[in-house]
């Protein structure tokens, strides 16, 4: 979300990202908003010296009622009472007018960073770095949920019943690698310096409305009936929203936060193959990280964030490359994106495992994030980055580190989570 006032002063500039985003349909409300918002500040001035009038009248009629002059004073309450009059219709006027205005606000996307690759959709983001090499070994790799069948951990046909589509059971030891992934990525992000939270799962629409936009909130989240409760799509959403309202201190920047949950999503849509695996489902669990930052160290964290999954990955053995998001497969929040994408030996391309992204002040902005610095308060910017969300990481180290004989060879790094075990064999 932008600063109104940024908006009005540099209508062009506005516009000019707005058509970089291919978003050429919200035009019209950049002009709209800043008429609306001169009329506001207009409507304004004008409560303001109905407001000295008042105050100057009413003071005057207590002078002439004290001086005898009744008459006079009768004339002043007429005057006072037809400002009374006045002054409710133009605040009304002037309380629609802010409710339109942040309605407009709120959609008006924030502004990119310069180095953003401009594009249409996600077919046109750009390939950064490769790390680690992509194998393809001379044997064939299963399609992952047969892998996992095949190892009695994996049980949709009972989710099936339970829950439906995009549900799943997770048993015996394909469970277990799910949870020790986990496990090790909280511990990777302490080393890292971050402090570790769980967060609520659930979360007000104020909050939502206020880390994410609508189209995404729509698109995602899943609403608690009769309550104004939303289960999240990632804690992200329960992290940021933690400092609603709050002043921090300067000195306390940057917070680093690396974050448990079970996500919700509603993967609306059928996607092929992918809809009875573990590509694409409804919930899942994720290791996350946010940082609360000076608006001048943003890019500097986006940088580190990134090569934190990337750093993850890789000593799970799973070769990765970074892929920067276009201008049209940004978010409306976002300032600038890049995700993480895992190597598949068996569709022998890559697929996303992870997301980071700088929001600028959008989502401080929205929530009235501020930190108290020497000149004055001021909105602090805000990043996340996936550390791990799975069972999508699972099956990129299943895949890569499957064997010909049907088994699975443990990472080094996860095997103090699994009590030592070196593979997971066919039974």
């Amino acid at each position: 979300m932008l600063d109104i006032k940024f908006v009005k002063e540099n209508k062009e500039l506005v516009k000019e990202n707005l058509k970089k985003k291919f978003q050429e349909e919200k035009l019209p409300l950049v002009d709209e908003v800043s008429e609306k918002y001169t009329k506001k500040t207009t409507l304004q001035q004008q409560i303001d010296d109905l407001r000295k009038e008042r105050n100057q009248t009413s003071s005057e009629i207590g002078t002439l009622l004290k001086n005898g002059k009744k008459e006079e004073a009768e004339q002043k309450k007429e005057r006072v009472v037809e400002i009374n009059n006045t002054l409710t219709k133009l605040e009304q006027e002037k309380e629609e007018l802010e409710t339109k205005i942040k309605e407009i606000m709120m959609i008006i996307p924030q502004m990119i960073d310069d180095s953003v690759p401009i594009g249409k959709d996600d077919s046109e983001n750009v390939e950064i770095e490769k790390f680690g090499e992509p194998i393809v070994p001379d044997y064939e790799i299963p399609y992952h949920a047969d892998i996992c069948e095949a190892l009695n951990g994996l049980d949709k046909e009972s989710a099936g019943r339970t829950s439906g589509n995009g549900f799943y059971y997770l048993m015996g030891d394909i469970a277990r690698l799910h949870s020790a992934m986990l496990s090790y990525a909280r511990d990777f992000m302490i080393d890292k310096g971050f402090t570790y939270c769980i967060p609520p799962f659930m979360i007000r629409s104020d909050v939502v409305t206020g880390v994410m936009s609508f189209a995404e909130m729509d698109a995602m989240m899943y609403k608690i009936e009769d309550e104004d409760l939303y289960l999240i799509g990632t804690s992200e959403h329960s992290m940021i929203g933690k400092f609603k309202d709050q002043i921090v201190k300067e000195e306390e920047l940057p917070i680093t936060l690396t974050s448990y949950s079970p996500c919700f999503r509603k993967e609306v849509g059928a996607h092929g193959i992918e809809e009875r695996g573990l590509y694409r489902v409804h919930q899942f669990e994720k290791q996350e990280m946010v940082v609360l930052c000076k608006p001048e160290e943003a890019m500097e964290w986006y940088h580190k964030m990134w090569k934190f999954t990337v750093d993850f990955f890789r000593s799970l053995d799973v070769p990765v490359r970074t892929l920067e998001c276009c201008s049209g497969d940004l978010a409306d929040l976002k300032v600038k994106s890049c995700d993480v994408e895992a190597w598949s030996p068996r569709q022998q391309k890559y697929f996303e495992v992870g997301s980071c992204s700088t929001l600028g002040d959008a989502q401080a902005r929205r929530l009235s994030i501020r930190a108290k610095g020497e000149n004055g308060n001021y909105l602090v910017a805000t990043l996340n980055n996936t550390v791990l969300a799975t069972p999508r990481g699972l099956i990129a180290v299943i895949e890569n580190n499957y064997e010909k004989d049907g088994s699975i060879k443990i990472p080094k790094a996860l095997r103090p989570y699994m009590g030592g075990k070196e593979k997971i064999g066919v039974k």
